[in-house]
Parts: C-alpha cells; structure tokens; sequence
C-alpha cells in the first residue's frame, strides 16, 4: 500500500473508534437519566421545611442579628 493509502486506513480507522465511543456514550446517557419525579419531590419538600421554619423561627432569628449587629456596633 502506498503512504496515502495507509494514512487514510489509519484515519478511518481512528474515527470508527471515535464514533462506536461517542455512540457508547450516547446509550449510556440515555440509559441514565435519573429520578427526575424524586429531585422534584426533594426540592420540594425542602423549599417547603425551609418556608415552615422561616415562618416559625423568623422572628427569633430576626431579632438575634438585631441584637449581634448591635453588641458589635454598640448601637441600641
């Protein structure tokens, strides 16, 4: 075989691996998906803990950095 010849077998060869890989990893990425429904219900369930306990604990908490911003201040 000439160099020109070999060059493109060594090309062709090299972007049938490139391909089956990029293929691979396609089907894995489609076979991977996720719980998507379950990371909804997650972020859910934790936007509505965090809103339960802003609504119960906000006060408290507010009046806390009032008095920490004031200790160190020295304002009243």
């Amino acid at each position: 075989m000439t160099p020109v010849h070999t060059a493109y077998l060594r090309t062709a060869s090299g972007l049938g691996a490139l391909w089956s890989a990029a293929n691979r990893a396609a089907r894995r990425a489609r076979r991977d998906r996720g719980d998507v429904p379950g990371w909804v219900l997650i972020t859910v369930m934790t936007a509505g803990l965090v809103s339960g306990l802003w609504i119960v604990a906000g006060p408290a908490l507010v009046d806390l950095f009032q008095s920490s911003l004031s200790s160190v201040t020295g304002k009243k």
